[in-house]
């Protein structure tokens, strides 16, 4: 098995796919061991300088201190997930772990919609997501994830992309805010 690297705009972030299914049912940040109850997951977060992990359909992120070099971990990253396909798994995570509200009005709807079908693939590609957290008073608060969590270029991203394109579509949202 051959896993590819793919840089993101985060420096301190890789993107690493492995050529198979990583997760059957969306995305997922794990940012601690005592969060999910995964082999893969906590093998990475075990390597000295893993900050977190981001689970995409087909790939994951590893965000690294900044203190730490690729070059540090890089290679076990790579050796980790080349081992667990290796040993038989078709994927790392099978059953969702979100939570998903049932009771959302409809201009929540209207924007998890618009984040879902125009944002989110934008920025999986880049080795992250987006995911809702609440609207209040014309503001939506959304969570960063994945390479997007602390990477430089994404309070621009946020406010010039996001913003202007929910509020394009959504008269009722004014502001977006990452928490």
């Amino acid at each position: 098995m051959f896993v590819q690297t793919e840089s993101t705009p985060n420096p301190n972030s890789l993107k690493f796919i492995p050529g198979k299914v990583v997760s059957n049912v969306g995305s997922f940040e794990i940012t601690r061991n005592d969060e999910i109850n995964n082999e893969l997951v906590k093998n990475l977060l075990s390597v000295n300088g893993v900050e977190g992990i981001f689970l995409g359909k087909d790939f994951i992120s590893v965000n690294k201190f900044d203190s730490t070099s690729w070059d540090e971990i890089k290679h076990i990253v790579i050796s980790l997930i080349n081992d667990f396909y290796s040993s038989g798994h078709e994927f790392v995570i099978d059953k969702d772990l979100n939570e998903n509200p049932d009771n959302l009005k409809d201009v929540e709807k209207k924007i998890i919609k618009i984040l879902d079908q125009k944002i989110r693939p934008a920025v999986a590609k880049d080795g992250g997501d987006i995911r809702f957290k609440s609207f209040k008073d014309g503001i939506v608060s959304v969570q960063l994830q994945g390479s997007c969590s602390g990477c430089p270029s994404s309070t621009m991203t946020l406010k010039q992309g996001v913003q202007n394109l929910l509020c394009h579509y959504i008269p009722e949202v004014k502001e977006v805010k990452a928490i």
